[in-house]
């Protein structure tokens, strides 16, 4: 029985209610496509990797376990501070026992790209959550590459038994569908492919794996493709280095205390290292359209991620029309925003919102389930969301996360400013991605109970 099931066993349900003016400074915890992403590469490359600011949730652990599953050496030196001595592109070494991932797609996507290109057998699985969710996407082109699906669920879903090529082809594959992760799982397939890889996109996805592969020493280059889109070559086959990488602080998690700032009257906090990488500022961008004071400061950058301090005012925010080309960069924050658009005068429209169905749960479903529930006017109409923002919200609603952390955040945040308490029926799963978040958000003020 994996962490995460005991947690599932015991619900921990936690109400917040309007509280005075939050202020204070923080970091939110390190991003987490940044830390699975710095545990995988550091385990490809040759030496040694020191990662400091890791984020230290469930997810990103569990990463951490299957790369020393693998053959890596990882060992935690201090507080989010890590090490990693990798075995080399191809160098991973046979699982004695299923690889489990607990409740992490990001985690366990890449790390099937990374072991389909080495001549070894393992076993992908992964708590309830999601051994559901579909991995057909990322398995059809490893098999082009020549890995080999075994066993598994229906639909390809885990558990998942994957026999890596012993003699990976490089491809060129164009994604379905804007996906940082089928990408990502294609670009560490090649590294053990001789020859060229290239992945081309129609929408241009997270382009966090091509900006760390340059930076453990990959050749890649990624040029436009069309409107919206690259084209991303990798040279396969290159010796990559150990490295030192600075994780910046998750702008998918400083969401949550940037919302809170914006609705609950009189707040005033600052956020450092926040990654302000333009593929995942689409946010930032938004709130800003819709009248939020964020201002930044102090830029600097590490591992090619540029990253900013952030001040955060309480501010009167307006309804506006969020563009479909925008959601790739900000598909985790929409929940939050929709929180956002609820106190907001006049009506938000979000378009484009399809890859938000097949996330831990039907996100757009239980966002609209979530705002209705504390009597906020809201509507689906094919995938676009639309929210009726009257200024304030009543609450009183008890909101059913169906095991989403990002629902159980969005939710907590909500009540900090609403005319009455929300309810959250479960908050166990926030530790899969911000396992402070609440301690977190008492310090700046917040009331939760």
């Amino acid at each position: 029985m994996t962490h995460s099931d005991h947690l599932a066993d015991r619900p921990t349900p936690l109400e917040a209610r309007s509280s005075g003016p939050l202020t204070g400074k923080v970091r939110v915890p390190g991003d987490k496509s940044i830390s699975h992403r710095a545990l995988i590469l550091g385990a490809l490359a040759v030496g040694e990797t020191r990662i400091s600011g890791l984020l230290e949730g469930e997810d990103v652990l569990n990463t951490a376990k299957a790369m020393r599953a693998l053959g890596a050496r990882v060992e935690r030196s201090g507080d989010f501070a890590w090490s990693v001595r990798g075995v080399g592109v191809t160098g991973f070494a046979q699982p004695e026992a299923p690889l489990d991932f607990g409740n992490s797609g990001t985690g366990c996507r890449l790390v099937m790209g990374a072991v389909a290109g080495c001549p070894i057998t393992a076993v992908f699985d992964g708590d309830a959550s999601l051994r559901s969710r579909p991995m057909r996407r990322v398995l059809d082109p490893l098999e082009l590459m020549g890995a080999r699906v075994g066993a598994s669920g229906p639909g390809g879903r885990l558990p998942l038994t994957l026999h890596g090529a012993r003699d990976p082809l490089p491809i060129l594959y164009r994604t379905p569908v804007a996906s940082a992760q089928i990408k990502s799982a294609v670009l560490l397939a090649g590294l053990a492919a001789p020859g060229v890889t290239t992945v081309i996109e129609t929408e241009a996805s997270r382009d966090h794996t091509e900006l760390m592969l340059k930076h453990f020493g990959a050749q890649i280059v990624s040029t436009p493709e069309g409107r919206h889109g690259r084209s991303i070559a990798l040279i396969g086959q290159p010796e990559l280095h150990g490295a030192e990488v600075v994780v910046p602080a998750d702008p998918s998690s400083a969401a949550f205390p940037i919302v809170a700032a914006l609705i609950v009257e009189g707040s005033d906090i600052v956020l450092s290292d926040v990654m302000t990488n333009p593929l995942r500022t689409g946010l930032f961008t938004t709130l800003r359209e819709m009248g939020a004071s964020i201002e930044e400061s102090l830029v600097r950058g590490d591992a090619g991620e540029p990253m900013a301090q952030f001040r955060v005012r309480a501010s009167r925010l307006r309804g506006v029309e969020v563009p479909p080309e925008r959601a790739p960069s900000m598909i985790d924050e929409y929940l939050v925003l929709a929180v956002a658009a609820a106190f907001a005068e006049g009506t938000t429209i979000m378009r484009g919102l399809q890859e938000l169905r097949v996330k831990e749960s039907d996100r757009l479903e239980a966002t609209a389930a979530m705002l209705r529930v504390n009597g906020v006017k809201v509507e689906i109409v094919g995938d676009d969301l639309i929210v009726e923002g009257k200024g304030h919200v009543a609450g009183d609603g008890l909101v059913a996360t169906h095991m989403d952390h990002r629902i159980a955040m969005s939710a907590l945040v909500m009540g900090l400013a609403s005319d009455k308490p929300v309810k959250v029926d479960d908050t166990a799963f926030i530790a899969t991605s911000f396992p402070d978040f609440i301690p977190m958000m008492r310090s700046l003020g917040a009331e939760f109970s």
